[in-house]
């Protein structure tokens, strides 16, 4: 059993903003692995199938980006998840924009629906995957809100790809792979 939550805020006026890179992941999952998203529960809207033998369930939750924990404590109770059972998809704008990062564990940084899950769910020993937004030139705040310029845009619709497809090796094989994978192919595209 898989839960996999993407970070983000609710409704059109956040649509396609920088904050919900987590949500787009989510909704491409959702497509590629054919599950419906329409339900609502757990402070969420959510939907679940079977993948690699697995079953997984895609969450984007309904609450604003800072109480984000909800929705992921509520699910993880319920589905009784294991810590290394549960992913969790968000931007980062300490990361260049279009690159990825797996990681095992970690602290919340600066991100704030990040901090609000650990705080809500007590532990921080989780998988993640950041998904880099470009540092902000002014105030941080507004500028997640903001909604990605074309010349950004053709760099991050690529990278929803590949944060999809690092997901599901995820899934399939575990986060080591999934690290070993993709981090490696974000610093290439970096040039380290």
């Amino acid at each position: 059993m898989k839960l996999i939550v993407g970070l983000g805020n609710p409704g059109p006026k956040y649509a396609g903003t920088r904050h919900n890179v987590g949500f787009a992941v989510i909704d491409l999952l959702a497509d590629r692995w054919k599950i419906d998203m329409s339900r609502e529960k757990f402070h969420a809207w959510y939907g679940d199938g079977v993948v690699a033998d697995e079953r997984v369930v895609l969450m984007k939750p309904t609450t604003l980006m800072n109480r984000s924990g909800d929705a992921v404590l509520s699910a993880g109770r319920f589905y009784q998840v294991e810590k290394q059972d549960l992913m969790v998809i968000m931007d980062d704008w300490a990361l260049p924009l279009g690159h990825i990062r797996v990681r095992s564990s970690g602290s919340a940084g600066s991100h704030n629906g990040l901090e609000n899950v650990i705080d809500r769910i007590g532990f921080s020993d989780f998988p993640r995957l950041r998904l880099g937004i470009g540092e902000p030139l002014g105030n941080p705040v507004s500028y997640v809100l903001t909604k990605f310029t074309r010349q950004e845009s053709e760099a991050v619709q690529p990278a929803l790809n590949i944060a999809a497809e690092a997901v599901a090796c995820w899934v399939e094989q575990g986060t080591a792979a999934a690290m070993n994978r993709f981090n490696r192919k974000s610093e290439q595209q970096q040039g380290e």
